[in-house]
């Protein structure tokens, strides 16, 4: 979906400063927002796509003043509420106000570390050819999804060389919606700076993006 999350390529927010030595996570809080998140996915029965749309699916102005695990927490709660775990009452009172929902296996704290680990494999067999090659120039589609993509709003409608294929995985689009995996071939593309942003961008930056393969057509 076009929204406040998808800030590449956009004007306004200053230069991006890397904090010198940077901890995983700046609080305590921020740790357990992970694991919490992590834990909870297996009896909330969501998938990572899932996840990432609850976190984006915001109005800007709650999105851009929320810290990166602040947004993390806000997601979790609207995954949790939107499936009966919780109630908004609950998460405001900081307590169980109700019965927990009936057949809910809850997670031990010693699983959350070996899942974190395990990672979620996204790779499938491949159901069809590869439509394109290395070395070839595409042009990304110029669309608009109102739900989750990964397609970002500034390569769109602009051309691209393929990089490398990553062969097929899960196609996150339709994954988020919970309409299954439904795999693509899935791309690295090169994008020159010029070709992005104007012919007066160093002509050495260049800009790698992946890519499914329904986000491409040829040029």
């Amino acid at each position: 979906m076009d929204g406040a999350h998808d800030m590449g390529g956009v004007k306004g927010f200053g230069p991006v400063v890397p904090e010198a030595n940077e901890p995983v996570f700046h609080g305590e809080w921020e740790r357990r927002a992970f694991a919490l998140t992590v834990a909870m996915a297996r009896p909330g029965g969501w998938n990572i796509d899932m996840s990432r749309f609850a976190r984006e699916n915001r109005p800007p102005d709650d999105y851009l003043s929320k810290s990166y695990f602040q947004i993390w927490l806000a997601g979790l709660e609207t995954l949790m509420i939107e499936r009966g775990l919780v109630t908004r009452e609950e998460i405001e009172a900081g307590q169980v106000l109700a019965p927990p929902k009936p057949g809910i296996k809850p997670v031990a704290p010693d699983e959350v570390t070996p899942a974190i680990r395990r990672g979620g494999p996204t790779e499938r067999p491949a159901p069809a050819p590869a439509l394109f090659k290395d070395g070839e120039i595409v042009r990304m589609k110029d669309i608009h999804p109102t739900t989750h993509t990964r397609l970002p709003l500034y390569v769109r409608g602009h051309l691209g060389t393929i990089e490398m294929n990553h062969g097929c995985h899960v196609f996150p689009d339709l994954n988020a919606l919970g309409q299954g995996e439904n795999p693509q071939w899935l791309y690295t593309v090169r994008f020159d700076g010029p070709e992005l942003w104007g012919a007066g961008t160093d002509p050495t930056l260049s800009v790698s993006v992946d890519a499914w393969e329904s986000y491409l057509e040829r040029a």
